[in-house]
């Protein structure tokens, strides 16, 4: 298997110079769990820092936006829109993003950024309350567009 990253000099960005821009769009999901009594203060909106879904959907919108300053071997990709929601529940907030670019190369980076910094924002705006809170369950829903066509989670 060849290695697309990797050449006999050592470690390298791909080309994608050559490839045609076609849609993309990925989705990713994270999870924060946090005890009831969060999820209460937070719905009520009775925490320290104020208010912690908004700060946390400019911060995963922000991410994707920095994705290829934060992960080395990304290209920077003109977005078309990042989008990120929240589902809460009884002891947990599911977080979902959504990233598209119509482009040369895929944006499963920027969607998984995203949900990673909402996730860590929220943290970080309740830790106050809760410091058992843990994140989970970072991983990629689906994806669209580019050779590799579809891929459903």
């Amino acid at each position: 298997m060849e290695l697309s990253h990797v050449d006999k000099n050592g470690v390298k960005m791909v080309d994608v110079g050559e490839k045609e821009c076609t849609n993309r769009i990925a989705t990713a999901h994270a999870l924060v769990k946090m005890n009831k009594e969060t999820i209460q203060a937070l719905v009520n909106e009775k925490t320290p820092k104020g208010d912690v879904l908004n700060t946390a959907r400019i911060a995963g919108i922000q991410a994707a936006k920095k994705t290829s300053e934060l992960i080395p071997m990304c290209h920077t990709l003109p977005l078309n829109s990042v989008k990120v929601d929240f589902e809460v529940k009884e002891d947990e907030v599911e977080i979902f993003t959504k990233a598209s670019a119509t482009w040369k190369t895929g944006v499963e980076m920027e969607a998984l950024t995203a949900a990673s910094v909402a996730a860590l924002t929220i943290y970080d705006m309740l830790k106050a309350v809760d410091k058992r809170m843990s994140i989970e369950e970072v991983y990629l829903l689906t994806k669209d567009g580019g050779k590799s066509g579809h891929f459903e989670r």
